[in-house]
C-alpha cells in the first residue's frame, strides 16, 4: 500500500505541529508517491504497480464527526477526498460504516519494486555490497569510512542511513519508537474481493489495513504493538493472526480470511508520525532516515528529494519538517 495519506490524520497533525506545517506534509506525501509512480514509469520497473482510491474507515481515533473535520480540513489543504455516510459506503464497498475516500494512492509489489529500482542503480554505476555488516563509522571533515565486520572498509563523501526502524550508533532518537505489525495473505479468492479493490484502512489505533493483489490475494495486516523484542513479537504471531482474521469476518464477511502466508515484523515511528530525515547531528556528512511508520515507501521518496537536492548544492522547501532535533 503506497497511501499518500500518512499515519497521522491532518486535524490530529496540526495540533502538534500547526496548521501550515501539517497541511505541508500532507501536501508533500501527496506529491511524492505521485513523484515515484513517474519515476517508477520512467525506468520501466513492472511491479504490479496500480493507483488505486483509498477508503478510511471510522474508528477510536475519528468518529464519523471526526472524520467529517478531517474531510473539510483536507479541502482547504487543497487535497480531495469524499466522505460517505454508513448507508453510503455499505451502499459502495459493503462495509458497515461511514468513512472518507481518497484519491491518488498507489499498490505495488514490494519486492519486484524494490529489485527493479536496485538493478537501475546498479546499470548507472553503483556497487551493491550484500550481505555486509557495518560496525563501526568515522565521519571526517571530508570523507566518511565505514568499516565491515569482515575488517573491510568502504570511503565515501557522504554516507546515508537508510537502516528501516534500526537506529544506527550515534544517531539521535529522541521520541522514537519500535513497534512490531503482524499480517497475512490469504489464496486467491478474486470473486469474493469487494468493490472498485480500494486501499482499506481504519481510523483507529491499532489500525487494519487491506489490500488485494494481481492475482486476487488479500493482504491484510495491524494489530500492532509497541513490543522491540523479536522473541516476544514472534510468540504472538498465531493469536494476533487470529484477531486479524476475526476482524476481517466483520469487516468483510464475504472474504475467505484462511491465511496462505502469515508473518510479523518491527517497524519504526515517531510522535509525530512524521519521519526524521537530514544530516546527523555531531556526523559530518553523514545522513540517516527513521521513523517510516505505515508509509515507508512515500517517506523514502521524500528522502531522497531532501538529501539529493542537499548534496547538489540546493534548499528543500520542506526539509525542516522531518530534520533531526537540535538537542
Amino acid at each position: 500500500m503506497i497511501l499518500h495519506e500518512i499515519d497521522t490524520p491532518l486535524t490530529k497533525l496540526t495540533r502538534k505541529i500547526g496548521k501550515q506545517n501539517a497541511q505541508r506534509a500532507w501536501r508533500r506525501s501527496f506529491l511524492a508517491v505521485h513523484a515515484l509512480a513517474a519515476r517508477t514509469r520512467e525506468l520501466g520497473i513492472r511491479s504490479e504497480f496500480i493507483a488505486r482510491d483509498s477508503i478510511y474507515l471510522s474508528g477510536n481515533i475519528l468518529n464519523a464527526t471526526g472524520l467529517e473535520r478531517e474531510h473539510d480540513a483536507r479541502l482547504t489543504a487543497g487535497l480531495n477526498a469524499t466522505y460517505l455516510s454508513r448507508g453510503e459506503t455499505a451502499a459502495r464497498f459493503g462495509i458497515n460504516r461511514p468513512s472518507l475516500v481518497s484519491y491518488g494512492s498507489f499498490e505495488a509489489n514490494p519486492r519486484e519494486l524494490t529489485a527493479g529500482y536496485l538493478k537501475a542503480a546498479i546499470a548507472r554505476g553503483v556497487k551493491l555490497y550484500a550481505p555486509t555488516d557495518i560496525i563501526k563509522v568515522e565521519a571526517g571533515a571530508h570523507i566518511v569510512h565505514a568499516f565491515t565486520k569482515d575488517g573491510a572498509t568502504i570511503s565515501c563523501r557522504h554516507l546515508v542511513f537508510a537502516t528501516g526502524y534500526e537506529v544506527p550508533l550515534g544517531v539521535p532518537a529522541r521520541k522514537y519508537k519500535i513497534a512490531s505489525t503482524y499480517a497475512l495473505a490469504t489464496a486467491p479468492q478474486p470473486r469474493r474481493l469487494w468493490p472498485e479493490r480500494v486501499l482499506i484502512w481504519e481510523a483507529s489505533e491499532p489500525y487494519l489495513y487491506l489490500r488485494t493483489t494481481h492475482d486476487g490475494r488479500v493482504i491484510v495486516g495491524g494489530d500492532d504493538e509497541e513490543i522491540s523484542d523479536s522473541k516476544q513479537r514472534d510468540a504472538l504471531l498465531p493469536d494476533k493472526i487470529s484477531a486479524i482474521r476475526r476482524k476481517m469476518r466483520k469487516l468483510l464477511p464475504q472474504l475467505n480470511t484462511k491465511p496462505e502466508f502469515q508473518w510479523t515484523g518491527f517497524f519504526g515511528t515517531t510522535e509525530t508520525g512524521l519521519p526524521l530525515i537530514g544530516e546527523v547531528p555531531g556526523m559530518k556528512n553523514c545522513w540517516a532516515i527513521l521513523g517510516y511508520g505505515g508509509n515507508g515507501t512515500t517517506y523514502i521518496r521524500i528522502a531522497a528529494e531532501i538529501i539529493r537536492t542537499k548534496l547538489t548544492g540546493g534548499t528543500d522547501p520542506d526539509a525542516d519538517l522531518y530534520s533531526f532535533p537540535d538537542k
